[in-house]
């Protein structure tokens, strides 16, 4: 299938990361549905935006139709809407919680969920999450917790989802990344930022987007979590 012939779901869509893939997917001929929830209207005709909370049910469920709706097929979900909250343990709050478990989880469970219902029947189709090199690599200079306990549950379920669809068509892969240059990071932190990876300097948005077209190509690869992380998974 041409990428003239692709639908993309990209959520978080709205700047950063989410809006580096939107970008890079539109300009080789895909069609997309992007989403975050103060994402603009687009006058492009191959390009849909559904504002929502993607943690919510009622989100998922709009934005998967207006894919088909529109383009008639899934083909890629790129599970990148995330919320990250570096705080010591003990200072975590029930609304950071919520919050993390809503955006983080949530959003992945009920939009993975519709897509997949889409791409059984297509026979066809490829899941894709942003995790984060936390995950996989502890600094006590950046204690986050939370983000282990969700983006470490998208690992799992990546792998377990994996293997309950080998047989039929659908893969499963995720993205580690190290730090990526994105307006989350102040300019004035990037120095330090850079230090925290063994290469010694942040990762950049298109980096991200290689990772994400290289996994979509490769049709022998599934269950993956793929490190961009400028060597931390590795160590120090």
């Amino acid at each position: 299938m041409s990428n003239q012939h692709k639908v993309a779901v990209v959520t978080g869509a709205s700047q950063g990361i989410g809006a580096g893939v939107v970008k890079a997917l539109r300009e080789r001929g895909w069609r997309v549905v992007a989403t975050s929830r103060t994402i603009k209207p687009s006058d492009d005709p191959d390009l849909v935006t559904v504002a929502g909370d993607i943690g919510s049910a009622e989100t998922a469920r709009r934005v998967v139709d207006a894919a088909i709706e529109r383009f008639g097929r899934v083909d890629l979900l790129l599970n990148n809407a995330g919320i990250f909250i570096a705080k010591p343990f003990t200072q975590y709050t029930a609304a950071d919680f919520d919050a993390k478990l809503s955006t983080n989880l949530a959003g992945f469970f009920h939009v993975t969920q519709a897509a997949v219902a889409r791409m059984k029947r297509q026979g066809a189709g490829h899941v894709a999450s942003i995790a984060t090199g936390l995950v996989d690599h502890a600094n006590a200079n950046v204690p986050s917790a939370l983000a282990s306990l969700t983006k470490g549950g998208l690992n799992a379920a990546t792998k377990s989802l994996a293997i309950e669809y080998a047989k039929k068509g659908i893969r499963f892969n995720a993205i580690s990344p190290g730090i990526i240059r994105t307006p989350m990071h102040e300019v004035s932190t990037h120095e330090w930022l850079a230090a925290l990876h063994p290469v010694g300097r942040i990762g950049e948005i298109q980096e991200i987007v290689d990772a994400l077209l290289y996994l979509d190509g490769a049709d022998f690869v599934t269950g993956e979590i793929l490190h961009v992380d400028g060597g931390q998974a590795a160590g120090h």
